[in-house]
């Protein structure tokens, strides 16, 4: 299976829903710690960012495919980094491929996590019943709850900016949004 196909024809499917879960989370986190955010607009971030807008049972769906989406994108997306050697070397062109490549790489680790976390609160709550303890624990580790408020907020507001970062810059690498070498017309 060619992983890079793969990759790029996801992204533009994922592009929304990644967008909205990284900014949705970061105004809320960063909204109520920082601004005193008000408990009806957290309330209308949170529901934005588990996709509340589907419907209530729809929920633990929204938040496993998108979950599984982001994982199965930082997942092809380092292992097409590893099989590409050159990909950060000093004398690799900066570009915005070699940008994305830095981004996926410090922040493959706390998305992962964040991700999994997420997703195992949301679906383990909703279909597993799962106990007040572990899910204590889940939603500790999705949002970096266990780092204390202020550096909570530093984390959330630091992984939702590289989530945006790879969601821009991957979507400029797509067919859609390539620069695209245009001829001039010719006068005949």
């Amino acid at each position: 299976m060619d992983l890079r196909r793969l990759h790029r024809k996801t992204a533009p499917i994922l592009f929304i829903p990644f967008l909205l879960m990284a900014l949705t989370g970061v105004i809320y986190q960063i909204g109520t710690s920082w601004f005193g955010l008000s408990n009806e607009l957290g309330s209308f971030m949170m529901d934005i960012h588990e996709g509340k807008f589907l419907g209530g049972k729809l929920v633990p769906v929204y938040v496993l495919l998108v979950g599984v989406g982001l994982l199965g994108m930082l997942v092809t997306g380092v292992v097409m980094i590893k099989n590409q050697r050159k990909a950060l070397q000093a004398n690799a062109k900066r570009n915005v491929r070699w940008f994305h490549h830095l981004l996926a790489l410090i922040f493959f680790l706390p998305l992962l996590i964040s991700a999994s976390t997420g997703v195992a609160f949301r679906v383990g709550k909703a279909w597993f019943g799962l106990p007040a303890r572990p899910a204590s624990i889940l939603i500790n580790l999705h949002q970096g709850a266990y780092l204390g408020s202020t550096l909570q907020s530093i984390y959330v507001l630091l992984v939702g900016a590289g989530l945006i970062g790879l969601v821009i810059t991957g979507i400029q690498m797509t067919r859609t949004f390539r620069k695209r070498n245009l001829q001039a017309p010719t006068n005949s």
